[in-house]
């Protein structure tokens, strides 16, 4: 045997050794001899670097150290999933979706696990690529750490796609988060305060030595890829259990909603009884087919949801109420609570959200009141223990005047909250855009933190957001003793930036109820800043995914002449308030046409249609409606839309009769 063939055959059977015992739990060899086995393979790969593969077993151990994690694409989206917390959501959610298919569902459940979610790339039976969620459509790339884990397969076996992606949630089961707080207290540092936690921070770590010293794990739970081997999701993944995946053996098909809730109540009991934390139950429409033809709103697919288990729940004391100014102006008052240890977590906070809840819950400073956490993660007040009440409580009075400039509060009809109106001289709303504009879903400017911010702000340097790019270096340098560097990376920073994407700028304008989604939406409808700033409400109104509020927040930004002067001086410092070249329309081919896909499709995906359509300046609508052009029809088309464009008379056009009139 030579020395190739003798890797070649230690990489084999360490990755067999590996399999069984990591995700079938079902050890062949001692420790001992996986060892010996492991470490003859380290010393000839070590002899003879030639034979180097990225996937072999030793590079488990971890070793790469990583000054910084890059963000890259998703191929498909890795969104989040509605949530549902009661049997009647789960009714509504299967009325739902028999409403859009008008046929008998096929659900697959799944536990929820409490972990990080993760994206695994396999091309030709190789571990390429590992991406976290981050937004959504970008995550960071976590590849060299999450090969530390030793139940995710570097090399599949058996008859796997040339290409897939398959995705799952990274955790730590109990006993090892057990002992690893163990070793953090004996070697005297905090132990974590969950396992979620530390799965989490354990993926963000730069040097995957370390990170190889966990116990993390890995379940897989979706597949996604041109040549899946089934249209089914269940067959998938037992097709996956094949090429050697963790998959759970807790997932189960259910034929009806009855037999879903049935699940769910069964592991809501049973739960506690597990090796690892579960906050929940996944329910999925099996039929791939049928996912596809239902498609996504902007931030959830339609074909699946979350039921989350009720959150656990303490009783600790309220000791204050305080007032938080936020950019927008929007006072949010703060219970500040006697420290309560919460599913894992210290409480020392909760925010009361607004005048009407504190209203609703009639809670008083001296109260005790009962704690939980939304999803388990952010704590909040869901009563108040009445009868314990001290007899001379009183009722808390709602603020009039902002606690930071004195500014008597306002509250519009329709809203929620209090506002302050000095948005050009209330020193919390003028930081607070300051920080959203840099901020790393915004601007993302490096060498531009808080402090910074506050520094350059309470030394007069600036006080509207176009004044960052009116910095000079020889302003910054008598704030730092040997501050060059320092200046160099803010003044880097800041002209790097001018090449973040319009979606992104707008974002980080920071208009009431423009988020990350809208953004991108509003950039896709008016392409360039100055058609935005002339769009009346109506047009606005108009645009899919754009309500009325969304609409007449964004007229009032852009008729304030202070906001106008602030886009004008950027529009000065060339930053980029236009669609970039790669994202604009190629014709006008369906300009001021409305169209919607329903179906399914041979030759394009529904996301590919939807984009064609924008290259072409057409608009994306979900519904059919009087103003609809035409559909774009599929098949196995829903019968209520079928039905509804016939009796409006809107066309049907074929996928290859839509592709014939754009050419």
């Amino acid at each position: 045997m030579t020395v190739q063939d003798r890797i070649v055959f230690l990489r084999s059977e360490l990755q067999q050794h590996n399999h069984n015992y990591y995700v079938l739990d079902n050890p062949s060899i001692s420790d001992f001899e996986f060892d010996m086995l492991l470490n003859e393979l380290i010393e000839l790969e070590k002899q003879h670097p030639e034979f180097y593969d990225a996937n072999s077993p030793t590079q488990r151990v971890g070793g790469d150290l990583i000054k910084s994690f890059n963000t890259v694409a998703h191929q498909y989206r890795m969104l989040s999933l509605g949530n549902t917390y009661s049997s009647d959501e789960l009714l509504d959610f299967d009325k739902r979706i028999t409403k859009l298919v008008e046929t008998e569902i096929e659900y697959v459940c799944e536990l929820k696990y409490d972990g990080v979610s993760i994206s695994l790339k396999y091309e030709n039976g190789e571990l390429v690529q590992a991406l976290t969620r981050g937004n959504g459509t970008h995550g960071d790339d976590v590849t060299v750490n999450v090969k530390t884990i030793n139940s995710i397969p570097l090399k599949l076996k058996g008859d796997y796609p040339s290409k897939f992606e398959i995705r799952g949630e990274i955790f730590l089961p109990h006993q090892g988060f057990e002992q690893m707080n163990e070793k953090r207290l004996a070697d005297d540092l905090e132990p974590f305060a969950n396992p979620r936690n530390a799965a989490s921070g354990s993926m963000k770590m730069q040097d995957s030595k370390e990170v190889a010293k966990r116990p993390l794990d890995c379940f897989l739970y979706y597949l996604l890829g041109k040549e899946l081997p089934s249209f089914k999701h269940f067959d998938n993944l037992q097709s996956a259990k094949k090429w050697g995946f963790k998959i759970p053996d807790e997932i189960q098909v259910c034929s009806s909603i009855e037999k879903v809730i049935s699940f769910v109540n069964y592991w809501d009991e049973k739960r506690h009884n597990l090796p690892y934390d579960i906050d929940g139950i996944v329910i999925k429409v099996n039929d791939l087919k049928l996912q596809e033809q239902m498609g996504f709103t902007a931030k959830t697919p339609r074909w699946a949801i979350s039921y989350k288990f009720k959150a656990e729940q303490v009783v600790t004391t309220l000791n204050e109420i305080t007032y938080q100014v936020g950019r927008t102006g929007a006072i949010t008052p703060v219970a500040n609570l006697e420290p309560v240890l919460l599913a894992g977590t210290i409480v020392k906070r909760a925010s009361l959200h607004n005048a009407d809840q504190i209203e609703k819950l009639d809670i008083r400073e001296g109260d005790k009141v009962y704690v939980e956490k939304g999803g388990e993660i952010i704590p909040k007040i869901v009563g108040v223990a009445i009868k314990e009440r001290d007899l001379f409580s009183q009722p808390t009075v709602y603020i009039g005047h902002c606690t930071e400039c004195q500014t008597e509060l306002i509250r519009s009809e329709g809203d929620a909250k209090h506002y302050c109106p000095n948005e050009l001289f209330c020193p919390p709303q003028i930081k607070g855009k300051f920080e959203h504009f840099i901020s790393k879903k915004a601007m993302d400017i490096d060498g531009i933190g808080p402090e910074t911010i506050d520094l350059l702000f309470e030394n007069k340097l600036i006080s509207t957001i176009p004044d960052l790019y009116d910095l000079k270096k020889e302003d910054l340098l008598p704030f730092k003793k040997d501050g060059d560097k320092w200046a160099t990376n803010i003044i880097e920073g800041l002209k790097q930036s001018k090449t973040i994407p319009f979606e992104r700028l707008l974002f980080a304008l920071g208009i009431r109820y423009v988020g990350e989604t809208v953004s991108k939406v509003l950039v896709k409808e008016y392409q360039h800043i100055d058609a935005l700033m002339c769009a009346s409400q109506e047009e606005l109104e108009n645009v899919n995914e754009i309500g009325g509020k969304i609409a007449e927040s964004v007229v009032q930004f852009f008729h304030d002449e202070n906001n106008v002067t602030l886009v004008q001086r950027l529009k000065n410092h060339d930053l980029c308030f236009e669609i970039g070249e790669e994202n604009k329309a190629i014709s006008s081919k369906l300009s001021g046409m409305s169209i919607v896909i329903s179906g399914v499709f041979s030759k394009f995906s529904r996301d590919e249609l939807k984009k064609i359509i924008e290259q072409h300046s057409g608009k994306n609508v979900g519904s059919i409606s009087k103003k609809t052009t035409f559909v774009v029809a599929g098949e196995n088309m829903g019968p209520s839309k079928l039905q509804k464009a016939e009796k409006l008379n809107v066309p049907l056009l074929s996928e290859d009769e839509f592709i014939k009139k754009i050419s």
